[in-house]
């Protein structure tokens, strides 16, 4: 006994630890999280893509670039070798001295210059026969890739390579080829290189920095000012001074903090609506428990009444019954509406006819009504029996109120029909009675104020319903030409796995 008192015990705190999880605040892990520094956050992120965009653009430039300075710098000792190679060509058939020759290609910065004319070539200088060259390049026709790929190449690679360039004499035919070290180019590609460098980051960092102070004051500061109002209104959203302020300018962010003020102050009249009506509620369900004993007790004395053998007591004994079982019913249907949520449904196949009978049974009618059941004996449906009995017994129960009601000498009928479509069972319940007023049809399913008698809550029709669509199903009032009143409820079958397909196939 002890020990089942412990495990009780154990149970009893682990369901209460369970709701107080459940209760906690779904707001409590964004609270915990703060509001990011500027240089983490959306500023810092836009500061650092900036830098990387711009610097990936001046990547871009500086490739093209590259290849025009090393270009350029080509042709320019080309220039100066075709000046020479002209001057030298006309000394013919004179030939220059050693020292001379040596004094021009210093001052040309080459090797070996050899001038093409005429379809021959001469040698016109030379201080030594190179044994063989690393690169030849024609500046006649360069493509813009080769151009880059030729200047990477020289940038890398270069700096202790020997190499042969060729290149056109103005708009003449002839062409100067000059044999020279790169040496030079590979220095001033760096150093241009570095230059450029230098300038590219400089660039990035600055246009980071604008942008950074532009976006944060443009966007990043009204972006944080929402975000901590929803922070401070999530925290008390019942106080009135939490509610987002009016927001400068007439863009897309001013916009947004116009509705969200607009939203908040919707939610906190929805709030105090929803305090009000908890508060009622509390008080109602109170009042409904006292209610509902002091009317059991009315219930007993009012079944002794009716065995009194007066007769004006007998006359007015079935009445008092009847009004006391409505008394009953409506505070049944405010306390079963108070709940969470209906109970998930036990479905079973079974034969909707008894299910009708049972309806029948039950609903007791007067002479003056007839209950008609037009539904197959082999027509069955997969559903939860009690509950689709509280469907069905409501929608014939509303309809023999509105017969008895109506004040018509002509007996009413409440007519009970079913099919079955595939794998869908279609119910209708259909009256001849006086028909549903406008105002409850406009609120057919809204809680108290769907009802059509006087006094009454509204709340059976919402239940149904919330059955209904628990089964996977629905409900609707269907217009008929005639007077009347007509509910038609579909109920699908539950989809068969595969798995209970095959084992009941073995069966």
């Amino acid at each position: 006994m002890h020990k089942r008192q412990s495990l009780d015990k154990e149970q009893i705190d682990k369901d209460r630890a369970d709701k107080d999880q459940s209760r906690k605040d779904p707001a409590d892990a964004a609270h915990a999280m703060k509001m990011p520094s500027r240089l983490r956050g959306l500023s810092g992120k836009v500061l650092v893509l900036t830098m990387t965009f711009v610097l990936a653009a001046e990547v871009l430039i500086f490739a093209p670039s590259i290849a025009t300075m090393r270009l350029n710098w080509l042709r320019n000792n080309i220039n100066k070798a075709a000046a020479a190679s002209v001057v030298i060509d006309g000394l013919q058939p004179r030939t220059l001295p050693k020292e001379v020759q040596a004094d021009t290609l210093l001052a040309t910065g080459t090797k070996a210059i050899v001038l093409r004319k005429d379809g021959t070539s001469r040698l016109l200088a030379m201080t030594e026969m190179p044994q063989e060259v690393d690169g030849q390049y024609d500046l006649t026709d360069v493509s813009t890739l080769d151009a880059i790929r030729d200047a990477f190449e020289t940038l890398i690679f270069g700096g202790n390579r020997l190499i042969s360039v060729s290149g056109p004499i103005g708009d003449t035919q002839m062409q100067v080829e000059v044999v020279m070290s790169d040496a030079a180019l590979h220095r001033g590609l760096l150093a241009y290189a570095g230059r450029i460098a230098i300038v590219s980051l400089i660039i990035s960092v600055i246009t980071g920095l604008l942008l950074f102070v532009s976006l944060n004051r443009i966007l990043i500061n009204p972006m944080r000012r929402l975000t901590r109002n929803i922070q401070d209104f999530a925290e008390h959203p019942e106080d009135p001074s939490r509610v987002m302020g009016e927001m400068s300018g007439r863009d897309e962010l001013a916009f947004v903090a116009h509705h969200l003020a607009s939203m908040q102050e919707q939610l906190q009249k929805t709030l105090r609506q929803q305090k009000n009506l908890a508060d009622l509620g509390l008080a109602v369900s109170k009042i409904n428990h006292d209610m509902r004993n002091i009317l059991a007790s009315a219930q007993l004395m009012s079944d002794r009444l009716a065995d009194v053998e007066d007769p004006m007591v007998k006359s007015f004994a079935p009445k008092l019954v009847r009004t006391i079982d409505r008394a009953v019913g409506y505070t049944s249907e405010v306390l079963a509406y108070g709940q969470a949520s209906e109970a998930e449904p036990r479905r079973r196949r079974f034969a909707l006819v008894s299910l009708s009978q049972e309806v029948e049974d039950i609903l007791a009618l007067d002479t003056g009504i007839q209950f008609i059941c037009q539904i197959r004996p082999d027509i069955e449906i997969d559903a939860d029996s009690e509950q689709l009995f509280r469907v069905i017994h409501n929608l014939c129960r509303n309809a023999a109120q509105a017969l008895a009601g109506s004040g018509s000498d002509l007996p009413g009928r409440i007519i009970l029909s079913a099919h079955r479509v595939g794998s869908v069972v279609s119910i209708t319940v259909d009256d001849d009675g006086p028909g549903m007023p406008r105002k409850a049809r406009e609120n057919l399913f809204t809680a108290f104020r769907g009802s059509v008698r006087s006094g009454g809550t509204g709340l059976g029709l919402v239940i149904a319903r919330e059955i209904v669509l628990a089964h996977g199903g629905t409900i609707a009032l269907v217009e008929k030409p005639g007077p009347g009143t007509q509910f038609r409820i579909e109920i699908p079958d539950r989809p068969v796995s595969l798995d209970n397909f095959r084992l009941k196939s073995h069966l």
